[in-house]
């Protein structure tokens, strides 16, 4: 009974407040709006990092007369690495018409291939680690494997070193990422609370009077706090309702507009497919936030 009582007792200030009660969902639909696009930005750059990560690989060059045989060896190899994520392998002949394919306009190039009379280029095994953090470990067990004792040398050459710088920065980046977006995330919501709260005071400084008679009646510390908190909780939950109602047509826009920009990267339709996380993320967010603003706000200015 005395749940209910505090329930009702919630809902009765929330919309006795009026005016602070809509400023209070006001700018708590600021606060979680915020935290809604903190959780756009982490995908746009997680698929940001993924697309720039699938571009980057290392490269193992064949001699031209390692057996193909051996080549095949060596993938199988490298497949049961578990830092491993994809090996492609891509034979002289393969090699051979993709070189004649990126050169076809250029005559002098291929003239000069043809005047060979033989296939220059040795076979490639692509390789693509689940970290890129992984590939200078990966390097490191193919240079221990470089010897074959039936054909001598079978890698030419390796061109991790030349792509070494582009991936320690795109490591660096993952990881500055990473770091950074913990830190916004606990910067906006400390400021989170601290907006809420002051706004949540304004309506319990408007209910002081009404608080020193409970108290002198005998009323409990949670009887007194109960009704604030739950206000604060309706306030975080219509907050979250309007924030996910706002970023509908946002996102729709945003996908028409900028997904070329973004590497195919459409906004509304991880909106649409995420939307239970963005729901519940919001939702629980505006929850806390409300009832924490709500009971320090008493805590602290009321002294109960």
């Amino acid at each position: 009974m005395t749940l209910k009582r505090i329930i009702v007792g919630g809902w009765r200030n929330f919309v006795r407040s009026g005016l602070i009660s809509f400023a209070t969902v006001l700018i708590m639909t600021v606060t979680l709006s915020i935290i809604g696009g903190l959780i756009f930005l982490s995908a746009i750059l997680t698929n940001t990092l993924t697309v720039i990560q699938d571009k980057v690989d290392v490269n193992v060059y064949f001699v031209t007369t390692a057996p193909e045989s051996e080549i095949l060896e060596v993938k199988t190899l490298l497949e049961t690495l578990p830092e491993v994520r994809l090996v492609t392998y891509t034979s002289r002949e393969d090699a051979l018409t993709m070189f004649r394919e990126k050169h076809a306009a250029d005559d002098l190039t291929l003239q000069a291939l043809n005047q060979l009379g033989d296939n220059p280029l040795g076979a490639t095994l692509a390789i693509k680690a689940k970290d890129p953090a992984q590939y200078e470990g990966i390097v490191k067990f193919l240079s221990n494997s470089e010897e074959s004792e039936a054909t001598g040398v079978l890698i030419d050459r390796i061109n991790y070193y030349q792509n070494k710088s582009v991936i320690d920065r795109l490591t660096g980046a993952i990881a500055v990422t990473e770091k950074v977006g913990v830190f916004v995330v606990i910067l906006f919501a400390f400021a989170s609370i601290i907006i809420a709260f002051s706004t949540i005071r304004l309506a319990i400084y408007s209910a002081r009077d009404e608080i020193t008679v409970m108290r002198l009646v005998g009323a409990s510390n949670m009887y007194i706090r109960g009704p604030f908190i739950v206000a604060g909780i309706i306030s975080g939950i219509l907050a979250a309702l309007v924030a996910l109602a706002l970023f509908y047509p946002v996102a729709y826009y945003a996908g028409q507009t900028l997904s070329v920009w973004l590497g195919g990267f459409n906004i509304f339709n991880y909106y649409v497919t995420h939307f239970v996380l963005l729901f519940s993320t919001l939702v629980l967010s505006g929850i806390v936030l409300g009832a924490i603003a709500s009971y320090v706000a008493v805590r602290r200015y009321l002294h109960i």
